[in-house]
């Protein structure tokens, strides 16, 4: 009898050893930044206290398993940043980050879940370091050949002023209401299903910026990796990477009158054209085979705008040996923070521009 109580607490034990065990297998592990499993997109840099998203939209993305995902983000200053979230392509929101986790409960427990994560905040608010995420298990999504399109533009590229449906305009900080995310240029890349990248910054322009006349502008930001001048880091910028379009949405901050109590000297058309024209031949000398599409401004005066296009179409003329195209946007009168297009507005944007961008990536 005893050694039949004997065997059965031995068996009572091994089935306790067994689910323990089981219930440590499916139990949620680390994984850190530099796994190879993630996908990482826009200007990012590895470094040792992890992967810095730097440039607006800059990405991290990773099939998890998992009944929940634990995200580690933080950022690399003492200011707050903002993340947009998407899991199986749907929006999940916008988070605020300073030295935060954000845990999301997994749709589909059974089966693999798609995590992405857009840096929302500028180059010029300093990165979000990424040091990986916690869930049951992950693995590298399915990466397929897809068309891809690069936006270069100043705040309106960037979702400046865009979302203050937390913060409301006139609070908080100056990008407490930036949403890159629901600006144009990532929303006409999900309506095409292609992929993006965004190089943009607030204020500036082609050979001055919004409120200044000698400090660096994008053409010559445009080859470091934090868009910050001629200092720093320069970006890697790949030819087998080239994207089949680089957009450029430039000239709204060129054409400004600035705050009104700086001097501001009058516009120089021939500075702006030879500018925008040395710019668009160094991108394809990176980008030998992509297409230029250049961009008017919704944002400017009338007699502005057509000075704009007019110049446009001139740069179009004179570098007639490569693949450019203009389109023009209609007048808006913009409902966003500091006169900057909302989230509502970057629809309407983007609604106008998907049959040209659509023409284009048909030309390929």
């Amino acid at each position: 009898m005893r050694q039949i109580i004997f065997i059965l607490a031995l068996l009572f034990l091994s089935s306790c050893k067994s689910e323990q065990a089981s219930e440590k297998t499916v139990q949620n592990q680390y994984f850190d930044a530099e796994n190879d499993s993630f996908i990482y997109s826009g200007r990012t840099l590895n470094s040792s206290e992890g992967e810095k998203l730097i440039a607006s939209a800059a990405s991290v993305k990773a099939d998890v398993y998992g009944d929940t995902v634990t995200v580690f983000l933080k950022s690399d200053n003492l200011q707050h940043h903002y993340v947009a979230v998407e899991l199986n392509n749907e929006y999940q929101g916008r988070f605020r980050i300073t030295k935060d986790t954000l845990k999301f409960a997994l749709p589909n427990r059974d089966s693999v879940n798609t995590l992405a994560i857009y840096k929302e905040t500028e180059a010029s608010n300093g990165a979000i370091i990424f040091n990986g995420l916690r869930a049951q298990n992950m693995e590298k999504p399915a990466e397929e050949k897809r068309a891809k399109i690069e936006f270069i533009g100043d705040s309106i590229t960037c979702g400046m002023g865009a979302d203050p449906s937390e913060i409301n305009c006139e609070e908080g900080e100056w990008y407490d209401q930036h949403n890159v995310y629901m600006a144009y240029g990532p929303r006409v890349a999900r309506i095409l299903d292609v992929d993006f990248e965004v190089n943009c910054v607030s204020g500036m322009g082609i050979y001055r910026n919004w409120n200044d006349e000698d400090q660096p502008v994008m053409p010559e930001v445009y080859p470091y990796l934090h868009l910050n001048g001629n200092q720093g880091k320069r970006a890697k910028i790949k030819k087998e990477d080239a994207p089949d379009i680089v957009s450029i949405a430039l000239g709204t901050n060129d054409f400004s009158l600035g705050d009104g109590q700086k001097t501001r000297l009058p516009f120089k058309s021939e500075k702006f054209k030879e500018n925008y024209k040395t710019f668009i031949e160094s991108l394809f000398e990176i980008y030998p085979e992509t297409q230029m599409a250049l961009l008017s401004s919704p944002m400017t005066g009338t007699e502005e705008g057509k000075e704009l296009i007019q110049i446009l179409k001139e740069i179009k003329e004179e570098l007639a040996d490569h693949p450019i195209e203009i389109f023009e946007f209609q007048k808006m009168n913009a409902g966003g923070c500091t006169g900057h297009p909302n989230v509502d507005d970057h629809e309407v944007l983007a609604e106008e521009l998907v049959p040209f961008y659509r023409n284009l990536l048909n030309k390929k």
